[in-house]
């Protein structure tokens, strides 16, 4: 069989599986079909190998060549051209052909001769007859309406960012693009802003259907909540009634559906025909350590066709997407569009550096959408160096899932560092250490004037630490158990009930996780996060530090934390592990050897890697396992499966792979759909069907969570380390924390140098005494005012804290609540006018004290005790308003004393001229 004879085979076969009828001249039947293809069919410029007919009327031409030919196909579009233009024997129409291919039999090239300026672009597969019956169909393509149809955005709601965004993506698509990427800081709004795009791309490009791909079923659900919560500028109901939206959790894709929300996990699963268990969407793909062998092959599917999707969003573009499943994006002729907080150097290559918004998380901070970070470090002994449990120590052995102890002496000396704790080794000292710091940091440091916890999220190791963290908690704040709840996937609690009191309710206060909210997740109130885990990609520790990072106003954090003196302005990030420090990389680097841990394979069998790597890395951990394990443990493992011991689970994946047993499952198969086959002429896609059968069946109980559970958990028992003592070796904020504080005070310096002749307060302090006019309320509100806007967002509370961190030893008050009229001594402070910072009311007093003793050393009679106590009330007045006049005495406390008539019974004429007095001395 030549080259070209075998290429002509392999295009036959696609155009079958795509739905054609392939006919030779000489069976020349155009009403066999909707689609027929018709070989060497004669044109005035020779025979054109594949002239496409669809209802009867040709619109296509296929140039086929042999697959040496595919590193240069771009060189036959020329001769694709001549037979699109040249003259059918025995057609009337001589309209030039609309469809262009080129095609080996390993790839296809396809033009639209009716898009704007046409480009050919590779696609997976052949185009179904009715695809393009239904292009011939439309007045003009879906390339011509983006370039030519797309009106105006509406700007009215939409931030900026959000403007560039969906602005500079149409942009791209006008220019016919294939990919592009959103780069836009967490919190700004990227869903909102996608479906805003998807919106015009429905009713003004008149686009068929879009997906939208996430990486796990909780953003799935997130995403689908907003498509509803969704309403148009130009509409007034909502997206879901205008348009149907399908979030996949099934095979099938809803023929009627606009918009389909999908894992690439459940993508995957439909392409390629292995069902998958719901559990498998649960993982973060970032999460899942995977190998270069586990590449997605994916098959044609007519089921779902290439044409399905005209455009794929791919939230958060994880780099795990665009290396092992690839293929899954690569199957659908659809444009690109990626949208992401954290891009790396991948995530730009793979959208050919298309940014077409780039949005970071440092603009969002000086715009207000977002606010910035603090990192306060907890350093302990056995955090940093680990302990030793020394031979026959008696100790609980605790069963990792059961959590059930036994006392017992250990057998021999066990070391362990940092990356064993929590696993195989728990010591509940470390724990508790961290917790007792957290908490007294929190109540006197980093939220001093907070009469109750400040919502918070803890990222813990496993499950199992999850726990072991909640019990402590609850013990070292004495709460019960509303105060704080574990919200992961495996939570016996409705996880998103949990969610959602911890967004909306007083309780919880503080949220254990270990994945299901590290992304993507929005829980505004946030306001301190504490690391008890590491992180080793930069993108993913991105990500989670998104949490904390959404802007909040004063109404909404204090239904949920009452003691909140005004918006959320910062979070901290308290890292007890190092995450700050430890080393990150772009992305985790694939491994070129299968050197998995346990849990990843199974998970990766349970997604759908079918390599023969993961399969037989899988299997020989399961025989080894089976060598190792106790009655018990065999026991409840074989029960979770079905019966199957888990050795012979390891030998039933070894069999499956088994070539000699391939081979004889791909000859029966022919003989039973009545094909004869030998093993010379068995083709290799019907033994690679055959394989993929075996081992689909092999792996099919790792379907099952539980029994993925029991496996992972099968080496379950931990030591309870209770003999050595963890101290805390260092607790305060970090480097960058200081760095931060300072670049908030020069912030501060440089306002006010520049601002001193244009703000009222700042001239007042600029001014000679002889200038000075009263300071009042007004002036400072101003001065509140003008600090707090973006970009500067320099609240009292923040100056006071950068203060605290920086000159510690001239700041008095850092842990009291702070009021506006503080702004007095901040300002007095950065302008040197005083050595120490002090609240202002403090301040006030002293003055006070020095007035009031001057002045009745130099009266000849001292101010009587009823004065005294008017000048006391007036005093604390000036302390919360910065001055006093008559009309003061209106306000509450002076008119509950007498007011006005009172006060000038008890001073009379002297009235006017002390309120000047007190005001400049007290003041100033």
């Amino acid at each position: 069989m030549t080259p070209e004879i075998k290429a002509r085979q392999q295009i036959d076969d696609k155009l079958i599986q795509a739905g054609w009828v392939v006919q030779d001249m000489k069976q020349l039947n155009l009403g066999a079909a909707t689609g027929v293809a018709v070989r060497e069919y004669p044109t005035d410029t020779g025979p054109a190998d594949y002239v496409l007919f669809v209802n009867r009327t040709a619109c296509g031409v296929i140039e086929a060549k042999k697959d040496s030919a595919g590193e240069n196909i771009t060189v036959t579009e020329s001769q694709t051209e001549r037979y699109a233009n040249a003259s059918l024997k025995w057609c009337k129409d001589n309209t030039p052909l609309r469809f262009l291919f080129e095609a080996t039999g390993q790839i296809i090239r396809f033009t639209d001769n009716a898009d704007p300026a046409p480009r050919s672009r590779e696609i997976f597969h052949f185009y179904k007859p009715e695809q393009l019956a239904a292009w011939l169909a439309q007045p003009n393509t879906l390339r011509r309406r983006l370039a030519e149809q797309m009106p105006a955005l509406p700007t009215k709601n939409l931030r900026d960012c959000q403007i560039s965004a969906v602005t500079g993506l149409e942009k791209s698509l006008a220019l016919n693009k294939p990919r592009a990427l959103v780069h836009m800081a967490t919190g700004a709004g990227k869903t909102f802003t996608a479906i805003t795009s998807v919106y015009r791309l429905l009713k003004f490009g008149s686009a068929r259907r879009i997906l939208f791909l996430v990486d796990t079923r909780n953003l799935g659900k997130q995403a689908h909540q907003e498509f509803m919560a969704y309403t148009p500028p130009d509409d007034g109901r909502k997206f879901t009634e205008l348009y149907n939206v399908q979030r996949l959790a099934s095979p099938s894709i809803d023929p009627h559906s606009q918009v389909c929300i999908s894992t690439i996990q459940r993508m995957y699963s439909i392409l390629s025909g292995e069902p998958i268990d719901e559990s498998a969407e649960d993982l973060s793909l970032n999460e899942l350590q995977q190998t270069t062998r586990q590449e997605k092959f994916v098959r044609y599917n007519p089921a779902v066709p290439v044409e399905t999707f005209d455009f794929i969003i791919i939230d958060e573009c994880h780099r795990s997407i665009y290396n092992l499943w690839k293929q899954v994006l690569d199957y659908f002729d659809a444009s690109l569009i990626g949208l992401t907080a954290t891009p790396d150097k991948r995530t730009f290559g793979f959208f050919n550096e298309n940014i077409v918004a780039e949005y970071t998380y440092e603009q969002s901070v000086a715009d207000g959408v977002n606010v910035g970070y603090d990192v306060y470090e907890i350093v302990t002994e056995i955090t940093q160096k680990g302990a030793e449990l020394k031979a026959r120590e008696w100790v609980d052995h605790r069963d990792r899932q059961t959590r059930k102890k036994r006392w017992s002496e250990t057998e021999e000396d066990t070391p362990y560092t940092s990356k064993e704790l929590d696993r195989s080794v728990v010591n509940l000292s470390q724990i508790r250490q961290v917790i007792l710091t957290m908490k007294t940091a929190v109540e006197t440091q980093i939220f001093p004037a907070r009469k109750e916890t400040p919502k918070t999220l803890i990222f813990a190791k496993t499950d199992s630490h999850a726990d072991d963290i909640i019990n402590i908690l609850r013990e070292v704040y004495g709460q019960g158990n509303a105060f704080c709840k574990k919200v992961t996937y495996r939570a016996e609690e409705d996880a998103d009930s949990i969610l959602s009191s911890f967004r909306n309710d007083y309780n919880p206060r503080i949220a254990v996780t270990v994945d299901m909210i590290a992304t993507g997740t929005d829980v505004k109130p946030l306001e301190v996060l504490l690391f008890m885990r590491d992180v080793r990609s930069r993108g993913y520790y991105e990500q989670m530090k998104g949490r904390g990072v959404r802007s909040l106003d004063g109404d909404s954090l204090k239904r949920v934390s009452n003691s909140a003196d005004g918006a959320k302005t910062r979070f901290v990030l308290i890292d007890a592990v190092g995450v700050e420090k430890s080393l990150k990389t772009e992305s985790r680097p694939l491994e070129k050897k299968p050197g998995v841990a346990l849990k990843d394979l199974l998970q990766g069998v349970a997604i759908g890697h079918r390599d023969d790597d993961t399969v037989l890395s899988l299997a020989n951990r399961l025989i080894r396992l089976g060598k190792q394990l106790d009655a018990k443990a065999q026991t409840r493992i074989a029960k979770a499966s079905g019966g199957i011991p888990v050795a012979d689970l390891g030998k039933g994946l070894v069999a499956a792979l088994d070539p000699d047993a391939i081979v004889a499952t791909a000859l029966a198969t022919a003989q039973a759909k009545g094909i004869t086959r030998s093993e010379d002429t068995l083709l290799p896609e019907e033994i690679e069907v055959a394989r993929a059968e075996r081992v689909a069946a092999a792996c099919a109980p790792f379907d099952q969570p539980t029994l993925r559970d029991e496996i992972e958990a099968a080496r379950r028992e931990q030591l309870i380390d209770h003999i050595n003592l963890d101290q805390v070796t260092f607790s305060g904020f970090s480097a960058q924390a200081e760095a931060q504080a300072k670049a908030v005070i020069d912030s501060f310096a440089t306002y006010i140098a520049q601002h001193k002749d244009a703000i009222a307060a700042l001239s007042f302090f600029y001014q000679q005494p002889y200038q000075r006019r009263a300071l009042t309320f007004d002036m400072i509100e101003e001065l509140h005012e003008a600090l707090s806007r973006p970009p500067l967002m320099l609240t009292t509370e923040r100056l006071w804290s950068a203060y605290a961190r920086v000159q510690a030893s001239q700041v008095k008050g850092a842990d009291s609540k702070h009021q506006l009229t503080d702004l007095v001594s901040l300002v007095r402070f950065a302008l040197g006018l005083e050595t120490e910072l002090k609240p202002f009311s403090e301040q006030v007093d002293k003055r006070f004290q020095e007035w009031i003793f001057r002045h009745n050393a130099q009266r000849a009679t001292a101010f009587t005790p009823e004065q005294t106590e008017w000048l006391r009330l007036m005093k604390d007045h000036i302390a919360s308003s910065c001055s006093i006049c008559r009309d003061d005495f209106d306000y509450a406390e002076l008119a509950g004393r007498g007011g006005l008539q009172k006060v000038w019974a008890v001073f009379g004429q002297q009235l006017d001229g002390l309120m000047d007095e007190m005001n400049e001395e007290l003041v100033a």
